[in-house]
């Protein structure tokens, strides 16, 4: 081959490469503004839709932490009421069982007293009658 056909060829080897290096500096560039737009884009989207969404969602979340904390309580003021309430009634019904077994005791030692002085009424006159004879 000649000298010149080669360094022809060299030459449009050398430019296919610089204009391979020129498209990858391109695309490179190309990439990067790519990449800013849509980096610009999400912040933007996320600064309209996502911050005002996030907000409302922290609000909710705080009022459900209000409402369960006077939930919790309340409920905790129910049980201590139950409590107190079930010790009274306990309270009341041992007054009560004191109370009946006092006067039952008392009617029962009255009952007693009659029947002992009824007995003891019943059993001297037995004595002083003179025992039952047989007629014959």
């Amino acid at each position: 081959m000649n000298l010149e056909t080669t360094n022809v060829l060299l030459g449009i080897m050398a430019a296919v490469s610089v204009l391979e290096a020129l498209f990858l500096i391109g695309l490179a560039i190309g990439g990067i503004v790519v990449y800013r737009r849509v980096m610009q884009l999400i912040a933007d989207l996320e600064a309209k839709q996502i911050a005002p969404l996030r907000e409302k969602v922290d609000g909710i979340l705080a009022d459900v932490k209000s409402v369960t904390a006077r939930v919790s309580e309340q409920t905790e003021r129910v049980d201590h009421a139950i409590a107190g309430t079930m010790g009274r009634v306990d309270e009341t019904a041992e007054r009560v069982k004191d109370s009946v077994r006092e006067r039952v005791s008392h009617a029962v030692g009255v009952a007693r007293g009659v029947r002992a002085v009824i007995m003891s009424l019943l059993g001297s006159e037995s004595r002083h009658e003179p025992p039952a004879t047989a007629a014959g």
